[in-house]
């Protein structure tokens, strides 16, 4: 079976480019097929085996199903029941907190009045919101996008877990029969995979809430619970989302509180937090299974961004952690998964500079560079 690898690099590297620009341009203009199937996927993954436990009970299929969305529509629901209590309680606050924020923004115009004469610093702010005021529209257009989703996402997720043997069988008739073993142990790999990391998410998320609020409660910033929920949601997004998680309470104490103690605190509370999941949380319950690291985390946020928008940049850390469980397994695409893990091997013998090995026993070591 003739492979791309016999083909010069130019071509080779011209037919990649240009399957990446296919595949973004589909996946931007399907956006709203492709959001709710790709919640949906997951959803299914999570509730399959509960779904398979009922079934073991002698539940009917259809009800098994049914059974596993209300429990799903119920932890959801839930969850997003308090986030909009929280925000109602946080949204009847604003009038004293913009009047604390007009507060503070006359303080420090005053304080600058001697650098920067009023006029530009009012030119300033006004530039300032003329360019926030689209972000913003873009955000509440990205998050009721989203919010339409939700009314998909049962319809999509009852018909995965209905038609799995379906999907299963189609993915097994694909491949040649003699490879039916190898794709069938692929599958369970890569399904017991994808759930363990899943649920490794969703503990890693409960145990960083719990901190962020118990971090902030002890500071005496308002709305703890709302914040630390709403930083360890964000926490899914590397880096961007970490910082955006410490600045939101850092805000607050500052319209709310009087000084820079508190901010300090929160500052070195999350600092704290951030390395005890990022060394302890992450690593044992997250990456058991898939490792991914830093430098296409942040692409893969960006870039999901700007294809899905705000969906997209929370979809993109699971799609890839799903992609790089695919490609550890298909013995073709393992370069690729190698280049998505966060292992960073030593430099291949054949790759080293003519330096890298001299007679006589002496050989450079083996992480050394060219």
């Amino acid at each position: 079976m003739p492979t791309l690898k016999k083909y010069p690099f130019y071509i080779r590297s011209t037919v990649i480019l240009f399957g990446l620009v296919l595949v973004s341009y589909a996946l931007a203009n399907l956006r709203g097929i492709l959001i709710p199937f790709s919640f949906a996927l997951f959803l299914a993954v999570l509730l399959n085996p509960l779904v398979d436990r009922l079934e073991q009970w002698k539940v009917p299929k259809v009800a098994a199903i049914c059974l596993a969305l209300v429990v799903a529509i119920v932890v959801i629901g839930g969850v997003w029941y308090f986030l909009a209590t929280q925000m109602m309680h946080f949204t009847d606050q604003l009038p004293k907190l913009q009047q604390k924020t007009t507060e503070l923004v006359s303080k420090l115009q005053q304080d600058l009045s001697s650098k920067i004469p009023l006029e530009k610093q009012n030119k300033y702010i006004g530039e300032a919101e003329a360019s926030i005021k689209p972000l913003v529209g873009q955000l509440l257009g990205s998050v009721f996008g989203t919010l339409s989703t939700v009314f998909l996402l049962p319809v999509y997720t009852f018909l995965m877990i209905y038609y799995k043997t379906l999907i299963l069988n189609f993915l097994y008739e694909i491949f040649a029969e003699e490879n039916a073993q190898e794709v069938s142990t692929v599958l369970k790999q890569v399904k017991g995979a994808i759930q363990s990391y899943m649920y490794g998410l969703l503990i890693e998320g409960l145990i960083v809430a719990a901190l962020n609020t118990a971090a902030l409660m002890i500071l005496g910033v308002p709305y703890a619970i709302l914040l630390g929920v709403l930083g360890a949601i964000l926490n899914v997004l590397p880096f961007v989302g970490g910082i955006i998680a410490i600045l939101l309470p850092v805000m607050v104490a500052t319209i709310t509180k009087d000084g820079f103690n508190t901010q300090l605190g929160i500052v070195i509370s999350y600092i704290i937090i951030q390395f005890v999941d990022n060394h302890f949380l992450i690593p044992y319950i997250v990456s058991s299974k898939v490792k991914i690291n830093a430098l296409l985390s942040i692409v893969a946020v960006l870039l999901g961004g700007a294809v899905w928008g705000l969906a997209g940049m929370f979809l993109s850390i699971p799609l890839m952690g799903v992609l790089k469980i695919i490609f550890d397994r298909i013995p073709e695409m393992k370069p690729w998964g190698r280049l998505l893990g966060d292992e960073v091997p030593v430099l291949k013998p054949h790759l080293r500079g003519r330096g890298g090995a001299r007679k006589g026993g002496s050989r450079a070591p083996r992480n050394q560079a060219m």
